[in-house]
Formats: C-alpha cells, structure tokens, sequence
C-alpha cells in the first residue's frame, strides 16, 4: 500500500521539526506547510525550507499571509519582545509573543490543502507543558479544531474523519529534544528564537531561546546553533 500524505505545519524551529521526523517514522509521505505572516524572525523560513528537504517532503508550499494588519504580538509589530524572564513570568501568562488566532489560521490553512490532496492527517508541533502560555497550544483547542473540522469540510461531512496528529503536546521541551535526535533530527537545520540578530544568530534571552536552551540541557545534548549571547 502506498504511503499515506500528511500535511506537518512546519515552523522552522525543532519543535515542528521533530514533528516531521515523527510522521516519517510513521510512514507518511509529508507535505509541508510555512507561512510567511508578517513575523519580524521571518529568517524561521529558511530554516523550515531545510527541515523540509531533509525530510525529502513531497512538496513545501510557503502560504503568504499578513497579520500585520490586525498587529496585537510583538511578533507582527514593533512591541518589544520580552526577554529574560523568570521561569515564575514566563508560567505567569500569556505573553505579547503570542499571535492572535495563529495556530487556528494555520491549521485552517491546512485544512484547505489536506481536502486537495485527500488527505486525512494533519500534524502540528503544539506543546502544552513547556511552551509561553499560549491558548492554542492546549489540549482543549485542538480537540475543538478537531471536531469542527469534521464538521465543516466534505471529507468529513462523508465520513473520512481529518485527525490532528499533536505527538509533542504532553512532552517537556528535554523530551522533545531526546526524541528528535532518537529519529536522527539535524537541530542545526532548526532556528527558534524570536528576535534574531540581522546575521540570523539567536538572541539567546527570549522566551523560545530560554526554553530551547534549558531543554538542551536538560537533555544532556549540545545545541548546535549559534546565539549572540553565547
């Protein structure tokens, strides 16, 4: 039987890129799916182009979107990021990191393409244990995707149930990290900070720079990528 599709939301940072190697290891045949919303660490793109060819996915479609228009991050806006926070303030809320609706365009992005392609899995790298508060990372959010999405799509409507794939949601950023270099995961392809220096080097104090680095540690395995800070 011929490999099955699966679209893998891909961001460029290790946690989607674990994700990929996840549903490789399952067999499926990948298409990935970028974005190019706006973000100021739009330099992520790169990184998922090489993820992507890593993986040998079948096809990369890079979608354009602009949530500059509706601005509230200060991903998509000239907010400053917040850096070098406590682990007490990074539990403490949801952070101005945080995109409005994000994770509920792009999977519905996704969506759209897997109805192509005939395709009935879908995988996004959400995590809902070490990640900045976000509310569409959380296990809640994706089962409520989940059944709109077999209610508002003719696959569903017909009975060919659309799965969101989540393998990474009840890990800790370590774990994360152990199991992407079980499968083999460059994480030098990986880029996760969200205010990168104009060379492309990790600011090293962000919110996604300080979970990534703990969880290397943790993980007792050496982040390969260069931070200015370092």
């Amino acid at each position: 039987m011929s490999p099955q599709p699966a679209i893998i939301l891909l961001s460029g940072g290790l946690d989607s890129a674990t994700c990929a190697a996840i549903a490789r290891e399952q067999g499926f045949t990948l298409y990935a799916m970028s974005f190019r919303y706006g973000q100021r660490h739009s330099i992520e793109l790169a990184a998922a182009t090489r993820v992507g060819e890593y993986f040998k996915a079948a096809e990369h479609r890079i979608v354009e979107i602009d949530l500059r228009a509706f601005a509230g991050s200060s991903l998509t806006s000239e907010l400053q990021v917040p850096k070098n926070r406590t682990d007490a303030e990074v539990a403490g809320g949801i952070p101005n990191t945080y995109v409005p609706a994000r994770n509920t365009i792009f999977l519905s992005f996704a969506l759209g393409w897997a109805e192509v392609l005939n395709c009935r899995n879908i995988f996004i790298g959400v995590n809902a244990v070490d990640y900045s508060g976000y509310p569409d990372c959380r296990p809640a959010f994706i089962n409520a995707f989940a059944q709109m999405a077999n209610l508002a799509t003719k696959a569903g409507v017909e009975g060919n149930h659309i799965e969101i794939h989540t393998p990474l949601l009840h890990l800790r950023k370590a774990e994360i990290i152990d199991k992407g270099a079980r499968l083999n995961l460059d994480f030098s392809l990986t880029h996760s900070c969200y205010d990168p220096s104009p060379e492309g080097l990790a600011c090293g104090s962000c919110d996604s720079c300080t979970l990534r680095r703990k969880g290397f540690t943790e993980a007792g395995i050496p982040d390969p990528i260069r931070y200015c800070n370092a």
